[in-house]
């Protein structure tokens, strides 16, 4: 609208492409108003003409490693993994390598999409560092842009298993918020009174409760990708993941879980070249399995799987 920030207002049209990145772009000069280099703080006023021109990608700094991929399907447009719990996704300060991207760049021989940018390449979505599961990548540029058009567009489907400390009250919701950085601690994401932050929604259901440890098998419909959504509104509902360091308190449960518990489970989504609806399960990890063994998931899981 007018007023708003260009990388504001750019970043909200370009879901393909991140505000920082776009901030880049403004910085490198590869995007004008009128013909003229801008800032990206400077307002967009009615009639302004934006032209973006994207950068080859270039080589990335980051080497390729010889890391072992858990690949669920292939082809030459994307590829679906089962990310590892303790992974990072991507190079960034305290992580120069031993990420996703340096693995993805011995396992695809550099054939990433480039829209992401060099730090990038191939990243549609991410997960925590503690978190595993289902997580795709794009191969090729078109299929970056359909991918993340379906996460922008809501059409990408997430399921989530998480195991609370707590039961989350009601054990049946959907939880509708903004999610902000927090004001004081800068590690932690937040839920803050709109227009901050972004709009964040997350259906749950409380699977089964182990009542000894007071714990909760919790599944988790994602309609947004916000930074640590789950772990925010889980919190929000009176219950923090087990083995969260940010949001959670040190337990017996996560001594023994030695975890982050949550688990990408399952990730459908449109083939982006031959629109076949594409539907992923990434096997549960066996540190959920005491909440698996509980009488109400069995039954669940044997209805759903």
């Amino acid at each position: 609208m007018p007023g708003e920030r260009l990388d504001a207002f750019l970043a909200g049209r370009l879901p393909e492409l991140s505000r920082s990145r776009i901030q880049t772009l403004i910085r490198d000069q590869f995007i004008h108003v009128n013909g003229q280099p801008a800032k990206p703080r400077n307002p967009v006023k009615l009639g302004d003409f934006i032209t973006i021109a994207l950068p080859e990608a270039v080589p990335l700094a980051a080497v390729a490693q010889d890391i072992p991929l858990v690949i669920l399907f292939e082809d030459a447009d994307l590829l679906v993994l089962n990310k590892a719990p303790g992974m990072v996704v991507h190079p960034a300060p305290g992580n120069p390598d031993g990420t996703l991207v340096n693995a993805l760049l011995h396992h695809c021989r550099g054939k990433l999409s480039g829209i992401g940018g060099v730090e990038r390449p191939g990243i549609v979505h991410r997960l925590d560092k503690d978190t595993s599961g289902c997580l795709v990548v794009a191969k090729s540029d078109p299929a970056h842009q359909s991918l993340v058009g379906q996460f922008a567009g809501r059409t990408m489907e997430k399921l989530y298993l998480a195991v609370c400390q707590g039961i989350p009250r009601p054990e049946k919701d959907t939880v509708f918020t903004h999610i902000g950085r927090h004001p004081v601690n800068r590690q932690k994401m937040a839920v803050v009174n709109p227009p901050g932050g972004k709009a964040a929604i997350t259906d749950y259901q409380v699977l089964a409760v182990d009542a000894s440890s007071l714990t909760a098998l919790v599944l988790c419909h994602l309609h947004t990708g916000r930074t640590h959504q789950i772990r925010v509104h889980l919190h929000h509902r009176g219950a923090a993941l087990v083995g969260d360091p940010i949001y959670g308190k040190p337990s017996p449960t996560s001594a023994l879980t030695g975890r982050l518990m949550l688990h990408a489970w399952q990730l459908t989504f449109d083939h982006p070249i031959s629109h076949e609806r594409l539907h992923f399960q990434a096997p549960i990890p066996p540190e959920f399995s005491p909440w698996l063994q509980l009488p109400n998931a069995t039954a669940f899981f044997l209805s759903n799987t």
